[in-house]
C-alpha cells in the first residue's frame, strides 16, 4: 500500500476521525456520517472503515480501496468473494466491544430476573409497587440457575465467566467441538441445540449471522425451552425467527426476553414486540461504550501496519 493514506470513516456517531488523527497524523482522514456521504466520497479512498453503511454495489466504483476495517465484529454485509476477486481486503473489529455486549447482555438478564424493567415504568407512573404473594412471580436469583451460550467467541466467552461470577451454572453450543472447560460445565455441537436449551433458565444468543445459524432460535427450539426461561439476544436479528419469538411470548411460553437486534432495524412502530412488558429492547447498542473508538483505531492501526510491512495476517482478518 501507499506510504500515504486516504482513510474514509463512515459512522452515523462515533468519533472515529480524531482519535485516528492523533495516531497517525500523516495518513489523510476523511469522516461522513451518512449512507450518502461514504457513496460520494468512495472513490478517494484507499482505507474504508465502516459497518453497516457498506454496499456491494460499491467495489466497482472504488477503484483505490484496498482495504476495509470493519467497525463491528459481524462482516455478514460484506460480499466476501467480490472483495477477493478485487483484492480488497476485509478484517472485522472482533474482541473490541466483547466487554461491552456482555455487560449489556447481563444487564438486560438483570432487569427482567430483578424486574428492573418494570420498576422504571412503575417509576414513570408514580406507582409503589408491593411485595408479590405468588413466589412463582417474584424476583429471580441468579445463583444456581443455568446458562447456555449459543456462540463461544470473545463475546460469549465473557458473558460466561460473568455468568460464572454470579454464581450460575454455564453450558455452551459451539460449531466445533470441544471439551467443556471453566467456566463450562458442558460444551454441545449444533445438533444438540435442543438438549442444551431444556436446561436453560437463561439462553443468551452471542454467535455471528451465517446460512447455519439464521433462524436457529425457530418454533423448534423455542418450544425446547422451559417457559421459565429467558432469551437474550445480543447476536444479530436473523438468528431468531422474530414471528416464532412473538408467538412464544403471547402463548405464555417464555417468561421473557432481552433483545438487542432485529430482523428489520430499526423496529417497525408496528411491531408487536414493543408492547410486551416481559421483554427489554435497545436499539442494536449493546456494543456501545465510551472506549469503543479508541479499541477500533487500535484494531485499524495494527493492520495498516501488517499491510505496510507486506504481511499477509490482519488481525480479526477475513479476507
Amino acid at each position: 500500500m501507499r506510504d500515504r493514506l486516504t482513510v474514509l470513516f463512515g459512522h452515523p456517531a462515533y468519533q472515529l476521525g480524531d482519535v485516528f488523527r492523533a495516531r497517525c497524523p500523516d495518513h489523510a482522514c476523511l469522516e461522513v456520517r451518512t449512507l450518502p456521504e461514504v457513496e460520494a466520497r468512495i472513490a478517494e479512498a484507499d482505507v474504508l472503515v465502516v459497518s453497516r453503511f457498506w454496499r456491494d454495489a460499491w467495489v466497482d466504483r472504488a477503484e483505490r480501496l484496498r482495504f476495509i476495517q470493519a467497525i463491528s465484529a459481524g462482516t455478514e454485509v460484506f460480499d466476501r468473494a467480490r472483495l477477493r476477486e478485487r483484492g480488497i481486503r476485509l478484517a472485522s473489529a472482533q474482541g473490541g466491544n466483547a466487554g461491552a455486549v456482555a455487560e449489556h447482555a447481563l444487564a438486560m438478564i438483570l432487569s427482567l430476573t430483578r424486574h428492573l424493567h418494570t420498576a422504571r415504568d412503575h417509576q414513570a407512573s408514580r406507582r409503589w409497587r408491593g411485595l408479590i404473594a405468588d413466589p412463582e412471580r417474584r424476583e429471580m436469583e441468579l445463583a444456581g440457575k443455568t446458562m447456555v451460550v449459543v456462540g463461544l467467541g470473545g463475546i460469549g466467552s465473557r458473558i460466561a465467566a460473568l455468568a460464572a461470577a454470579f454464581g450460575m451454572r454455564v453450558v455452551g453450543v459451539r460449531r466445533s467441538a470441544a471439551d467443556a472447560a471453566p467456566p463450562f460445565e458442558a460444551v454441545f455441537p449444533p445438533d444438540r441445540l435442543a438438549e442444551a436449551l431444556g436446561r436453560a433458565d437463561v439462553v443468551v444468543l452471542a454467535c455471528p449471522l451465517t446460512p447455519e445459524t439464521e433462524g436457529l432460535i425457530d418454533a423448534a427450539a423455542l418450544a425446547a425451552m422451559r417457559p421459565s426461561a429467558f432469551l437474550i439476544n445480543v447476536a444479530r436479528g436473523r438468528v431468531v425467527d422474530e414471528a416464532a419469538l412473538i408467538r412464544a411470548l403471547r402463548d405464555g411460553a417464555l417468561a421473557g426476553a432481552g433483545l438487542d437486534c432485529f430482523a428489520q432495524e430499526p423496529l417497525p412502530e408496528s411491531s408487536p414486540l414493543w408492547g410486551f412488558e416481559n421483554v427489554v429492547m435497545t436499539s442494536h447498542t449493546a456494543g456501545e461504550s465510551r472506549a469503543c473508538e479508541a479499541r477500533v483505531v487500535d484494531i485499524l492501526v495494527d493492520n495498516l501496519s501488517r499491510l505496510a510491512s507486506g504481511r499477509a495476517d490482519l488481525r480479526n482478518q477475513i479476507v
